[in-house]
């Protein structure tokens, strides 16, 4: 990634597929199924699985591991040996792995499935990236919101789906189904997608890979677990102490190779370091309605606040959140070619914070969690729209699937904080009624309000953020660089074509 490349002329870029954009996001769609599979079935765990509840969680747990692991490291496969085959492989491992837990019942082997699974995450970063070499400029924005979207899109399609199958038919049903989408998403890539010619030099950085792999699994390890293990305990605060000392000697490594796996100098330029943090703020924003208003719409209503809804209600009542992100990708893009991605973002994290703000006040009706799902998907698809753009206009064309494999990363750290802050909160302000914990009213409004300090955090960083660039700066490009802007975008970046 730093190894200096010889300049070599952009080819135009011929092809117009249209498939290209639909399939790629359908793959997307196909990775934020799996990771939402489970989530109606989640208490149910310990009790199918045969096992304790604690035990139960490494269930989530692996997933969440193995796919911020394989997040970074399959962008950079893909800059190095093809954005297409590394996407292919993710796709295969995940369905190899939704085969494995959809033919057991024991906690170990659905452990190694869900972990295979969780390997699917790569899909995102490298489906941006295939857009950027193949789409024409005009194209790219909505491509790439719609990408980006895609996590929440089939978040919120999968929940009711998956609710109610889980329902109605044998839990390991949703594996089976998974893994056809899976099958299906590998098929229309074969068909529709083809390999981008956009390489970067250098070769795999096997030992940053290590590194970086264990310093994210020693990090999220406590936070995914810290309620458990208890958050000033001795396990907790030793992974974390070991995870920033693999991840300072992983920064050094870096530092000093010529092609490393994450080009630090590039991650540290402004616009892609705020990007990158305001991403984590945009992950715990997301994630927090996720937890808190299915269990709002679930309790039961003796409970004076609950809705009493079902699971599959629940989950129609949540849809909307991932339909309407979808939606908001083409608004994006008029919005963008108007004022820029820095723009949209900030817009986004405020209608975010209008969402919550609402939210306050709007939980005693389903159609009231209905509104706020409506109001947050806006904001959240305009915030998720703007970061790839944001990252695609800062980096080399070798780069993309690298440095989007990292801004896809801090999203999930974002949601991986998220999760064991809220559910600290929850647990910690629950009523405990024949031993079983309820959370409370008080809970559901003070995780709304930490998602509001987190959007008010992420709006600071943003307004850092560098304004629009000239046009004769590296904007959103293509691969096609047949035009004079493209040609000056290259001339100090250039990147290697081979065929």
């Amino acid at each position: 990634m730093t190894h200096p490349p010889t300049p070599v002329a952009h080819e135009p870029a011929t092809r117009t597929n249209s498939g290209i954009v639909p399939v790629l996001a359908f793959a997307g769609i196909v990775v934020a199924v799996m990771q939402t599979l489970l989530v109606p079935v989640i208490k149910d765990l310990p009790q199918l699985l045969d096992t304790t509840p604690s035990n139960a969680t490494w269930v989530l747990t692996s997933t969440l591991l193995s796919g911020a692991v394989a997040t970074p490291i399959m962008g950079r496969l893909g800059d190095l040996y093809g954005k297409r085959r590394m996407l292919l492989a993710s796709l295969a491992v995940m369905v190899v792995g939704a085969l494995i837990s959809g033919f057991t019942s024991a906690l170990i082997p659905m452990i190694v499935g869900r972990t295979l699974q969780g390997f699917a995450m790569g899909a995102i970063p490298l489906g941006i990236g295939l857009m950027r070499d193949e789409l024409p400029r005009e194209r790219l924005g909505s491509a790439m919101a719609l990408m980006s979207s895609s996590i929440g899109v089939g978040g919120g399609l999968a929940l009711p789906l998956a609710a109610a199958v889980a329902q109605n038919t044998d839990w390991h049903v949703l594996f089976f189904g998974a893994a056809g989408l899976g099958v299906l998403s590998i098929v229309l890539t074969l068909v529709a997608v083809p390999e981008t010619k956009t390489r970067a030099r250098g070769s795999f950085d096997l030992l940053g890979a290590l590194g970086l792999s264990l310093g994210l699994v020693l990090f999220l390890l406590p936070i995914t677990k810290g309620s458990d293990w208890g958050w000033t305990s001795v396990t907790t605060l030793g992974l974390f102490a070991a995870s920033a000392l693999v991840l300072l000697l992983w920064g050094v490594l870096e530092l000093r190779i010529p092609a490393p796996l994450v080009d630090l100098r590039t991650t540290a330029r402004r616009e892609v370091l705020l990007t990158n943090l305001a991403s984590i703020m945009v992950g715990v924003s997301f994630y927090v309605v996720s937890l808190v208003l299915p269990q709002l719409l679930q309790l039961p209503t003796a409970t004076g606040y609950g809705l009493g809804q079902s699971m599959v209600v629940a989950g129609l009542c949540v849809a909307p959140l991932g339909l309407t992100m979808m939606f908001t990708a083409p608004v994006y893009a008029r919005l963008s070619a108007k004022y820029g991605p820095k723009s949209t973002l900030i817009l986004g994290l405020l209608i975010i914070a209008v969402g919550y703000g609402a939210g306050l006040g709007l939980m005693s009706a389903a159609w009231q969690t209905v509104v706020v799902s409506v109001v947050l998907g806006t904001g959240i698809g305009l915030a998720y729209s703007s970061l790839p753009a944001l990252i695609v206009g800062a980096v080399d064309p070798s780069e993309t699937g690298a440095a989007n494999g990292l801004n896809t990363l801090m999203r999930s750290i974002g949601t991986s904080v998220s999760s064991a802050v809220i559910g600290m909160v929850l647990a910690n302000t629950a009523n405990h009624v024949g031993g079983v914990a309820i959370p409370t009213m008080h809970g559901f409004r003070v995780s709304f309000l930490i998602a509001t300090a987190a959007v008010a955090v992420g709006i600071l960083l943003a307004v850092f953020l560098p304004g629009r660039r000239p046009a004769n700066g590296p904007t959103l490009l293509a691969s096609s660089a047949d035009d004079d802007v493209a040609d000056k975008a290259t001339a100090e970046r250039p990147v290697e074509r081979v065929s």
